[in-house]
């Protein structure tokens, strides 16, 4: 009997990362889902193994901690280390500043979160997947990994690495067979904005004010396409935005 794909997600308590197990327990896939809030990896896992096949298992740990991504991979039951696709959806921006007003504090959450948390994840996954002898590597990426708008500096500087790293990646992992995409979003109304604003929920929703962005389920119908092309076939990388965005800088809003 055949079994079901195992995809791991990360950052899977909200947004695309949730969005993205919701559309992949539906295609049998069981599902590895990490974050730091315990509670609502509970929660989703109970919500996603009473309505259908999938089989969830849950880790809540720090992906900037290299000792808890360790840790995570070698407590993983044998069963589960046959994991086909990768899902790098951690990762966040703090703040909307200048350069010159930039948080040191925010700047290395950001940079630990969304790229070093990224690389470790992926150094031992990747090794998982060289054992199996296939996998797929999906990095979420930005509208901001190759364009620079005011006051974005470090949040673009990261995703900018997101960019450079998955063609790395695509380069050293190549004689192994293993996929590796580039997902990158513009405008998507998660909580992103409510974290970049640090709970000011007056400036979140101006970020999506006059216009229909982009939704979560939207990028995780997107991620479900690049991981459904067949063997052969690697989308290398895709940018999506809303009607009403053409790029970083230019919007259409109503009043």
């Amino acid at each position: 009997m055949d079994r079901n794909k195992i995809a791991l997600i990360t950052g899977a308590t909200a947004g695309i990362g949730l969005a993205s197990a919701q559309r992949l327990s539906k295609e049998n896939f069981d599902l590895i889902l990490t974050g730091r809030r315990l509670e609502k990896l509970e929660k989703i896992k109970e919500e996603i193994e009473n309505a259908g096949q999938s089989k969830v298992f849950i880790s809540h740990f720090d992906i900037q901690d290299s000792s808890a991504v360790v840790a995570f991979i070698d407590q993983l039951p044998k069963d589960w280390k046959n994991i086909d696709v990768l899902i790098n959806n951690a990762g966040l921006a703090l703040g909307k500043e200048p350069i010159q007003d930039g948080q040191f504090s925010d700047w290395e959450t950001m940079i630990n979160t969304n790229v070093t948390g990224l690389l470790y994840i992926t150094k031992l996954v990747s090794q998982l997947m060289i054992k199996n002898g296939s996998g797929h590597i999906v990095n979420l990426a930005s509208t901001a990994s190759t364009q620079v708008y005011a006051n974005g500096n470090v949040y673009c500087a990261t995703k900018h690495a997101v960019i450079a790293l998955s063609k790395a990646m695509r380069i050293d992992l190549l004689p192994h067979g293993i996929k590796v995409s580039a997902v990158s979003p513009g405008a998507v109304d998660t909580d992103f904005s409510m974290v970049r604003f640090k709970g000011d929920k007056e400036k979140a929703e101006a970020t999506y004010a006059g216009y229909k962005p982009l939704y979560a389920e939207d990028i995780a119908d997107l991620i479900s396409y690049v991981i459904h092309q067949p063997a052969h076939v690697n989308i290398n990388d895709i940018e999506v935005t809303c009607v009403a965005q053409a790029n970083a800088w230019n919007w259409h809003k109503t009043s």
